[in-house]
């Protein structure tokens, strides 16, 4: 079964594809891949990101409070109508992400998001992460705002779980057609060749990992996709703003 609480530190950091591959190589002492990257080399995450008409959400998180929360629905891959995925609501308290997940079928996340009602309880489902959310629904009036999709590479310690790195290429987001179900394209959010590379730790991680950071020059970023999606996105405007301006 999927764990469907989680609690962590989760730091960020920006790689070249050289970068990435030189880190990569080395971080395969000490680590293993995901279950799933052993059969195939990435697999798909697909995110629909729900905020307020006027983005209050991401504003509010951008502003870099000691709290901040947002709402995603998560598939892997490009879900079907009758798909499992995961309605999430993600918050962060004085550098602490707390993540709370629960499985739902894509047409009733669309349905639960939409008239804020839950939906009947199946055994797939989450039911005090459904009521919280429900509670969450009613703090806001949302509506999808934001399509994410990458693909990513995740390995796990070999002596704990507790310690997991991620790498994130690919990443494309688009702010029409919002559905999951449309297929993941959309315009590149970085430039070609980077990587984000998020090291997820229940604890302190480890000396050999802090040795590897530091021999290699890594050094945390701030950076969240939905964030610089949307500073693009103000960017984009200004600039077509300026266009007709001068036009």
């Amino acid at each position: 079964m999927a764990i469907e609480v989680f609690n962590r530190y989760e730091n960020k950091y920006l790689l070249d594809s050289e970068a990435y591959r030189r880190f990569y190589l080395q971080l395969l002492e000490y680590m293993e891949l995901d279950d799933y990257n052993k059969q195939h080399e990435f697999y798909s995450i697909t995110n629909l990101y729900y905020d307020t008409e006027h983005d209050a959400l991401i504003r509010n998180s951008l502003s870099k409070p000691k709290y901040k929360e947002k709402l995603r629905l998560r598939a892997y891959g490009t879900p079907q109508q009758d798909a499992k995925v995961y309605l999430e609501i993600k918050k962060k308290v004085c550098g602490l992400v707390n993540k709370r997940r629960t499985g739902l079928k894509l047409n009733e996340a669309y349905e639960f998001v939409r008239t804020g009602v839950q939906p009947e309880l199946k055994d797939y489902m989450n039911n005090q992460v459904l009521q919280e959310i429900t509670y969450f629904l009613g703090q806001y009036d949302l509506q999808p705002k934001v399509y994410l999709g990458y693909e990513r590479k995740a390995l796990f310690c070999k002596n704990s779980r507790d310690l997991r790195i991620t790498f994130d290429t690919n990443i494309r987001c688009r702010r029409y057609d919002l559905k999951l179900e449309s297929g993941n394209y959309g315009e590149p959010l970085l430039e070609p060749g980077q990587w984000l590379m998020e090291v997820k730790a229940e604890k302190t991680i480890p000396m050999w990992l802090s040795r590897l950071l530091s021999e290699h020059q890594m050094y945390r970023t701030s950076f969240s996709k939905y964030g610089n999606e949307y500073k693009k996105m103000l960017r984009n405007s200004s600039a077509e703003r300026g266009s007709v301006l001068y036009a």
